[in-house]
């Protein structure tokens, strides 16, 4: 499991848009099963990146993004997932954690070869991110319980992209300890 990552995309997140309260309704119940993946993941010292948005915050760290989105409407969702101290931290300034980022080389130097992506919008920023791993030759899962979209036609249609072209393994975030038992990871 040493050749896995977790990528969590956009859960540090302000809402501060059109349907952003609906999202942030639909990040309260994939929040607990993000968690558990990585709860699971770090019992196996696998890393654990978030990857967010610079919100126009072109200094921005971690501590300034979490600050300038902590709000009514994400406040629940940090209290679940906010990032620990051993975990990585990227921004990105567009939809793919790829596009103008270091996660492909930091991907590399863990020795990365199958990613697991959560968050949202999940049809876009995570589609975005599964297209760009598919094509550096990663092992995909998008666990169905762990990304979101605005619209439920959407992520479904994204989730089915993902499996059927980009190969990815779009199981429920329960069967993630089986995933780890096959032995092609």
């Amino acid at each position: 499991m040493n050749n896995t990552a977790l990528l969590i995309i956009d859960m540090i997140n302000d809402f501060n848009f059109q349907h952003g309260p609906s999202l942030a309704n639909k990040c309260y119940a994939i929040a607990d099963n993000i968690l558990y993946i990585k709860h699971f993941l770090k019992q196996h010292q696998a890393p654990i990146i978030y990857i967010n948005d610079h919100y126009g915050i072109w200094q921005a760290n971690m501590d300034k993004i979490i600050v300038n989105c902590k709000n009514e409407l994400s406040s629940p969702i940090f209290s679940k997932i906010q990032p620990d101290d051993d975990d990585y931290f990227l921004i990105k300034p567009h939809y793919s954690a790829f596009y103008e980022t270091p996660l492909n080389s930091l991907l590399g130097y863990l020795k990365i070869e199958n990613v697991i992506l959560t968050g949202i919008a999940g049809n876009i920023c995570v589609l975005f991110t599964a297209n760009d791993a598919h094509m550096r030759n990663y092992k995909l899962y998008v666990p169905k319980d762990c990304i979101a979209s605005n619209d439920d036609k959407d992520n479904n249609h994204a989730l089915t992209v993902m499996e059927n072209v980009l190969k990815a393994n779009i199981q429920d975030s329960s069967n993630i300890k089986s995933l780890f038992n096959h032995p092609s990871h």
